[in-house]
Formats: structure tokens, C-alpha cells, sequence
């Protein structure tokens, strides 16, 4: 099962489980984000191709990754108008794709941890 997605300009396609670097948004580290703005979906079924956009449909994906400050880098030469400043960091978020949903479906609820019984002698 995958999808193709839209965010900003950009169009991506992923699964479930995927590491994705999608535009910057003011999340928390593991926060979650939901894309609702899905143009296609495979399942084993068949395709869902959206008109633009199939109703509905959301990545749920959970941040893994914020970037750090912009790095510079500065040339400098003793000569005269010989100075050189250069540098750039996209902002961006790593999203780590958990669920991929169709209208109507839920995220599965986790599961209780079982505690599993240790035998006396």
C-alpha cells in the first residue's frame, strides 16, 4: 500500500514506515503530523485516484527529525571588496509515515502491553 501526496510544491510517494523530509511546520519532535491533501491511493484492491485530491484520504506521520541553525561560511581575503558570505539550511521536518487512511478509517488503536507470566517452581 502506498500514496502520493502534495505538500508545498512538491508531490511524494510513500508507505507505511517511510522517512519522508517534507516543508518546515512548528511541530514538536514526535509530534504528529496529518497531510490530508492525498491525490492517489494503492491498495491491494486497486487504485484510488483523486479529482484532485481523493475525499478523505490522510498520512498520518509522526516528526523524527527538525533541522539546526543556518550554517554560513564566510571567504575573506585581505584585498580590497575580496569578502565572500555564503550559506543556506531549507528548513524541513523528517516525518516517519505511520498510517495511511481512507474516508471512513480510524488509526488503529495500540495495543495494551500484555504482561506475560513468569512460572514459580
Amino acid at each position: 500500500m502506498y500514496a502520493i501526496f502534495e505538500d508545498g510544491s512538491r508531490q511524494y510517494r510513500v508507505s507505511v514506515g517511510d522517512r519522508v523530509k517534507i516543508d518546515h511546520r512548528s511541530v514538536d519532535l514526535n509530534g504528529t503530523v496529518e497531510l490530508s491533501n492525498v491525490l492517489l491511493v494503492a491498495k491491494d484492491s486497486g487504485l484510488e485516484i483523486g479529482k484532485p485530491t481523493v475525499e478523505g484520504a490522510r498520512v498520518i506521520g509522526t516528526v523524527i527529525n527538525q533541522p539546526g541553525i543556518k550554517q554560513t561560511i564566510q571567504h575573506y581575503r585581505r584585498r580590497k571588496a575580496s569578502k565572500r558570505l555564503k550559506g543556506h539550511t531549507q528548513p524541513y521536518v523528517e516525518l516517519r509515515v505511520e498510517h495511511i487512511l481512507l474516508k471512513g478509517e480510524t488509526t488503529p488503536a495500540k495495543a495494551a502491553p500484555t504482561t506475560e507470566a513468569t512460572p514459580t517452581a
